[in-house]
């Protein structure tokens, strides 16, 4: 059968959605380490063990992987839009992109909400870390390290509305909390105190608290007059619209090897149409374009997040 060229072949339209997808801000690429997948899941035997340099000696001495580990299996994910042919006739073919570019922006940020609701739910029975106690948890045990916390309350006069200088003291306290822990042969993990490697994650409703604790100067008094915010510049706030509780935030270091999340990636973003001169077309009078992908995101090592809660 003949093909109209309505301008929504797939070729261009992949090209579209393509660009789009590329070009819209996320968040889960800085606070995620990415994995390469070659199996429906993978095993991680490695996220409690910390190997230290040690004296030569009489030779070297291997180290084997931590007892602790998890499986994690990749999931599939899909999106698909409908369009009738008469949306075509009628010439909605601007509106029509539209949704694809909308399809592409929430095709991108799908990890990012994936890692939202890892944050939410890192203190609820079953979204456990590699030591099989929830991410967020104030019994954190490898091998010789004892009892460890990072779930962390704040001091504020209100706390749903925590003020610039409450908010700035409760980051510094999840600083000092997070450089302090231990690895699994008892030693400090010796995580780099740089401010410039942290992101604080925060709900809309305490963004600018959170923003001008990272970025305002402290106003010199009598008895310090040449006060210094320690943190100003040196930090970045990711507002999360799924965060919703005034009174939490999240603080995450990613300087690191392996950040407090893993992305699992198994197969790429794919975009497919179903349109001019398809069967779909023929015998439906419909045009389809969707997209998939294999991949799963996880939890990495729970010591490089920390959940802070404000308290009254």
């Amino acid at each position: 059968m003949a093909v109209i060229n309505t301008g929504l072949l797939e070729k261009g339209l992949r090209s579209e959605f393509f660009g789009r997808f590329q070009g819209t801000q996320t968040f889960w690429d800085d606070l995620a380490t990415r994995i390469p997948s070659t199996s429906d899941h993978e095993k991680y035997a490695w996220l409690g063990s910390l190997p230290k340099m040690r004296e030569w000696g009489s030779g070297r001495l291997a180290q084997g992987l931590s007892t602790e580990h998890y499986s994690v299996e990749n999931l599939k994910y899909e999106a698909t839009i409908e369009v009738d042919r008469d949306e075509i006739d009628d010439d909605q073919t601007g509106q029509i992109r539209l949704r694809i570019g909308e399809m592409a922006e929430a095709a991108a940020t799908h990890k990012d909400y994936l890692i939202e609701q890892l944050l939410l739910n890192g203190a609820v029975s079953g979204f456990n870390s590699y030591d099989g106690v929830t991410f967020f948890n104030i019994a954190h045990v490898s091998g010789a390290s004892g009892q460890q916390s990072n779930l962390i309350e704040a001091d504020a006069a209100d706390a749903d509305v925590p003020t610039t200088a409450e908010f700035r003291a409760a980051i510094c306290k999840a600083i000092g909390q997070m450089v302090a822990y231990k690895d699994d042969k008892g030693q400090p993990i010796r995580i780099p105190p740089n401010p410039t490697g942290f992101r604080v994650i925060v709900p809309p409703a305490t963004m600018f608290q959170a923003l001008e604790a990272l970025s305002l100067p402290l106003a010199p008094t009598a008895i310090n007059p040449i006060a210094a915010n320690v943190l100003q510049g040196t930090g970045q706030v990711f507002v999360f619209p799924g965060l919703t509780d005034a009174t939490k935030f999240y603080l995450a270091k990613v300087d690191v090897a392996c950040r407090p999340f893993i992305f699992q990636d198994r197969m790429p973003i794919e975009f497919q149409a179903l349109a001019e001169g398809s069967a779909e077309e023929f015998k439906k009078e419909k045009y389809l374009y969707g997209v998939r992908a294999r991949y799963r995101v996880t939890y990495g090592k729970w010591f490089y997040c920390v959940a802070v809660t404000f308290t009254e």
